[in-house]
């Protein structure tokens, strides 16, 4: 696999490996992504949807347009989840995580507000 710098990261640190397709174009596609400890992703949708599987570590993710520390749930190694597209999300990482995403392409990522930082 060839890790190199996520485009469009809210800031630097998270690495990506296109595994099948190209997330960009029209089709399926299959990447992992590698975050580092204390990462956080603030409120942001997909077009599309995708399914998600925690390969390491715990990945913490929650549901709505707000960041919201009481609502993010612990997955773990192991977990598997779906992100509905169109439907706004969170995330944030305590600890190294990677995890495999799968979808149907063309991907991409809107913020909610581009401006404000995840808390």
């Amino acid at each position: 696999m060839k890790w190199v710098p996520q485009a469009g990261a809210p800031q630097p640190g998270v690495e990506q490996a296109n595994l099948v397709g190209d997330p960009a174009k029209p089709g399926p596609y299959t990447i992992r992504l590698r975050f580092p400890a204390g990462y956080k992703v603030p409120p942001h949708t997909h077009p599309d949807s995708r399914e998600v599987t925690v390969l390491s570590g715990t990945w913490l993710t929650g549901y709505g347009e707000k960041y919201d520390s009481a609502a993010l749930k612990a997955l773990p190694a192991g977990s598997f989840y779906t992100e509905p597209a169109g439907v706004a999300h969170f995330v944030e990482v305590r600890e190294a995580v990677v995890v495999q995403v799968s979808g149907t392409g063309p991907s991409g990522r809107r913020f909610v507000d581009a401006t404000a930082p995840a808390r």
